[in-house]
């Protein structure tokens, strides 16, 4: 890299950091780009995204409501959101030969399901623009002087840019790089992630869904999620779980993980028409073992089965010889079961960190620092992470869009 006025490096090579050397070129055409990658392969995470399909993003086209997926973040990114949202991500896409497609639950995917070609899209308008990508590259150090950036890379080179974008990710690095250029990092902890849960009976379920549920932390009622849950052999999964841990990720954090966890398996019915229900299926079937049929069509069998025996029903006892206290003790299974968590599992392998820079120091108009003009930052090494479904990824468009304009 020769020494100039007219250098942009873009230190990661992941969706923002290609997303920002795309528009950064596209607006400066007489500027040097640069993507500088450590790794010898580019996206990575956009390679394993959605089991190899890539969630491209999520198809909430109003701002306030797409703001409400971030537990990190929601309140900074509602301006950046009018400027590029969903929709544009999706019109930018299919304007460069990328047909989409929305799904059931609004994530949005390629047609072609596969996340090469979201790779491909991204590496050729990067070259077809001109942009160098560097890749199996390292930065060892990053100082400011005047006007410039002095790079020192890991074979010793160093190299000299006017503006500077760090989208390394919410590695260690680029936490070192934001530091050292005078920024606030908050120690990152993991988000998204899977409960373990040391309950053999549970385990023999596992590959066993629920369609609808609420889950909370013991106490925190007011702070419950909802969605389908997966029962694990290790634990519990599922939308529910996933969003939970987004939401909960700095209690759980704190509580090294082991909490005391609520799971409301009938979260559209009032416990009184759970009451109700309970009784009626009893006075119906006097003869069967409680264990037998399930009354709710939303619990399965099995499922069903668990937790009757949870609750202390015997399986051989039939519905005449039910107590009140017995019918009670099985609604709260159904309705406020509670289970020991002893740990986590990862999400597969889209490990997304809560933690990053600091939010207060960067202008969320252009996502320059405001501790060190020209540079910029950007993607999940800020302290914004979503839940699943695209909205990490529609984070990286947005913020990698702004640091080119």
């Amino acid at each position: 890299m020769t020494n100039t006025d007219h250098t942009i490096v873009i230190v990661g090579g992941g969706a923002a950091g290609f997303f920002s050397a795309i528009h950064n070129k596209k607006n400066n055409p007489n500027s040097t780009v640069i993507i500088i990658e450590k790794s010898r392969t580019v996206l990575a995470k956009v390679k394993i995204s959605g089991g190899g399909r890539c969630n491209v993003t999520h198809a909430c086209f109003e701002p306030k409501i797409l703001c409400k997926s971030y537990p990190r973040g929601q309140k900074e990114l509602l301006g950046p959101f009018h400027q590029f949202q969903p929709q544009d991500t999706m019109a930018w896409f299919e304007s460069h030969g990328i047909p989409l497609k929305v799904e059931p639950d609004n994530r949005v995917f390629p047609v072609s399901d596969s996340s090469q070609s979201i790779i491909d899209c991204l590496v050729n308008t990067a070259i077809e623009l001109g942009i160098k990508i560097w890749t199996a590259c390292s930065v060892s150090h990053i100082t400011k002087q005047i006007n410039t950036f002095c790079l020192t890379l890991g074979d010793g080179r160093v190299h000299q840019c006017h503006k500077l974008v760090l989208a390394t990710g919410g590695s260690r690095e680029g936490h070192s790089f934001s530091q050292g250029l005078g920024h606030t990092v908050v120690s990152p902890i993991p988000s998204l992630f899977t409960l373990k849960i040391n309950d053999k009976a549970l385990h023999q379920l596992s590959g066993l869904s629920v369609v609808d549920t609420d889950v909370w932390i013991s106490g925190k009622k007011k702070e419950r999620q909802r969605g389908g849950l997966l029962i694990t052999h290790w634990g519990m999964s599922g939308p529910s779980i996933i969003k939970f841990s987004a939401w909960q990720a700095i209690p759980l954090y704190q509580a090294n993980y082991r909490i005391k966890l609520c799971v409301n398996y009938l979260p559209a019915y009032e416990e009184s028409e759970v009451e109700s229900q309970l009784t009626r299926y009893q006075s119906q079937n006097l003869k069967k073992r409680v264990v037998t049929t399930s009354p709710f069509d939303e619990i399965a069998h099995r499922l069903w089965s668990y937790l009757v025996i949870k609750s202390g029903i015997n399986s051989d006892q039939t519905c005449t010889t039910l107590q009140k206290n017995q019918i009670n003790l099985l609604i709260q299974e159904l309705v406020h079961s509670t289970y020991l968590v002893n740990g986590k599992s990862p999400f597969k392998e889209e490990f997304v960190t809560c933690g990053g820079v600091s939010l207060k120091e960067i202008n969320f108009k252009t996502m320059e620092s405001n501790c060190c003009r020209g540079l910029h930052i950007i993607g999940e090494l800020l302290n914004i992470d979503g839940v699943t479904g695209g909205f990490n990824f529609q984070n990286a468009w947005t913020t990698g869009f702004l640091s080119g304009q």
